[in-house]
């Protein structure tokens, strides 16, 4: 079966004036057009195509990268409205079409907008959403503290980033848990902190706890043998200095610095911290 929306590995059946032809092993055919062939290719070779529907509503493939694939959620600028909706450049040839009962909120040429793609039951289209709030659910979250996830920023607020887990979930950084600078569209690796009771989700881009000790400590080494030895950070340093030089907080700092002192690789002054000698 050829589906829409996501890649499908295809074999080249023949070569035509429009372009390839490439089925599958239940006869379904689609057409690769010329532009998107490989420089070398045989009949029977298997291509790896990602499959959407042209502007006469039939399937088509191509070998471009779209920035967003079904049932996924994309960072995609709008190109244009009319009277029917908005037009999103996703990456490929035609644009995404997001109608209006599809926006959060009205959608304006020019802006960036996290959208949720999906298949139209009703017109077997492929459609665009930014009410990305129907599509993720926080009701059996099987996260727990520690574990390792993607991350999409969705929007920035006064409370921190409000993110999406792993495609499926909502979550929040919150603002004093930030250390760097994000922007809403930014993918990332972040950690579970806590999973609530009403079933939000914390997360932080720093492994919490005891586990983020380690990763800090080995860090700051690398940035001490990249300014010559010596940062003028310490223990009593502010926890903006600390933050726009490492990007950390001053309560990972000093659990990191405490470790390396302990391990005899750095020692800490009235100025700041510097690498041993034998470092």
């Amino acid at each position: 079966m050829i589906n829409l929306g996501v890649y499908n590995t295809l074999e080249i059946l023949r070569e035509t004036e429009p372009g390839l032809y490439l089925g599958d092993d239940e006869e379904n055919v689609v057409l690769l057009p010329h532009r998107y062939k490989p420089e070398q290719f045989e009949i029977g070779d298997m291509l790896e195509v990602f499959v959407y529907l042209d502007y006469e509503e039939r399937p088509v493939a191509t070998t471009l990268t779209p920035y967003v694939t079904l049932n996924n959620f994309g960072y995609l600028h709008c190109s244009d409205v009319n009277q029917y909706g908005a037009f999103m450049d996703w990456g490929v040839q035609k644009q995404l079409f997001v109608p209006f009962k599809e926006q959060a909120r009205p959608m304006k040429v020019g802006n960036w907008y996290i959208i949720h793609l999906s298949l139209d039951e009703k017109t077997d289209r492929l459609v665009g959403s930014s009410k990305t709030n129907k599509f993720l659910n926080n009701d059996n979250v099987t996260l727990e503290k520690f574990d390792e996830v993607d991350i999409l920023v969705t929007h920035l607020t006064d409370l921190g980033a409000n993110v999406i887990i792993n495609g499926i979930h909502k979550g929040l950084i919150f603002v004093d848990e930030i250390f760097e600078d994000i922007r809403t569209g930014d993918r990332m690796k972040a950690f579970i902190k806590r999973v609530r009771d009403d079933k939000k989700i914390d997360v932080v881009l720093q492994a919490p706890g005891y586990r983020s000790i380690e990763p800090n400590a080995n860090f700051i080494l690398d940035e001490l043998k990249a300014a010559g030895g010596f940062l003028p950070l310490h223990d009593k340093s502010a926890p903006d200095d600390i933050k726009n030089e490492l990007g950390m907080s001053k309560k990972s700092f000093k659990r990191a610095i405490g470790t390396l002192y302990k391990d005899k690789q750095i020692t800490i002054k009235e100025d700041g911290i510097s690498l041993l000698a034998d470092e």
